[in-house]
């Protein structure tokens, strides 16, 4: 019986150690899981973090071609409601000519033009960005 004994506690031991480290590792999941994923900064206070959220959204400039993927190509591309397609140079030269060319086609991408909303939903973008993406649609 001493020996029948001896072998159950060893397996007690062994079980009981098991579940110690399985519930370890379950607290760890658990914390991976509930982490926060910000915080809140109040303006005029330091912010620890703001500079890692920069780098990690990309906060450079947006090239043309980002801008038409995301933003212009789902109109542009197809030619959607009368939108002029990307490469079609000479609608949009009409376009450029009627507006007061690059510059004046920026200010209606701006403002939104027909059905196409304000910044035609780049809200994000720069100026700078938004006439990028016109010239590289336009070829002008």
């Amino acid at each position: 019986m001493n020996l029948i004994k001896k072998m159950l506690v060893a397996q007690a031991a062994v079980l009981a150690l098991w579940a110690v480290s399985a519930q370890a590792a379950t607290n760890d999941e658990i914390a991976e899981r509930i982490k926060p994923v910000g915080e809140v900064c109040v303006q005029g206070q330091e912010c620890k973090g703001v500079g890692a959220v920069a780098a990690a959204t990309g906060g450079g400039a947006k090239s043309a071609d980002d801008v038409i993927a995301a933003h212009c190509g789902a109109c542009h591309t197809a030619g959607v409601l009368g939108a002029p397609k990307v490469g079609d140079g000479a609608a949009w030269k009409t376009r450029a000519d009627a507006k007061g060319g690059v510059d004046g086609l920026l200010k209606s991408a701006i403002a939104g033009i027909n059905a196409m909303p304000p910044k035609g939903t780049c809200a994000t973008c720069s100026d700078d960005e938004l006439k990028s993406a016109i010239k590289k649609m336009s070829g002008l």
